[in-house]
């Protein structure tokens, strides 16, 4: 079946950097564009960053544009999500996301704070 397993959250210190990865089985991946979504404790989920399914164009929320950087690896099955500058702001549950099936990874945490 379709899987998106998100990892590489955690704790940060305001202006550090961290790297979310998405591994995708059950679909074909190459074929699929994918996001990356955030949600923070009583806000509504909030699309962060979209990527094309090679790779050649991405689009990201203005709060994030400049910080944040979507790629994937195709061969790999792994979308990422390079995160830098971190500000407690950003502070959330990041899940990518297959929007052609609407299907949704578990989450991971990302806190920042000193």
């Amino acid at each position: 079946q379709v899987q998106l397993v998100e990892s590489g959250g955690g704790l940060v210190q305001p202006g550090g950097s961290l790297r979310l990865s998405c591994a995708a089985s059950g679909f074909t991946f190459s074929n699929s564009a994918m996001s990356w979504y955030r949600q923070a404790p009583r806000k509504e989920r909030e699309l962060v960053a979209f990527i094309t399914s090679a790779g050649t164009g991405t689009t990201y929320a203005d709060s994030v544009k400049g910080r944040f950087t979507t790629s994937r690896d195709n061969a790999k099955n792994t979308l990422y999500l390079q995160m830098n500058s971190l500000k407690p702001e950003d502070t959330a549950v990041y899940y990518c996301k297959v929007p052609r099936l609407g299907v949704w990874g578990q989450g991971t945490q990302v806190t920042v704070s000193s």
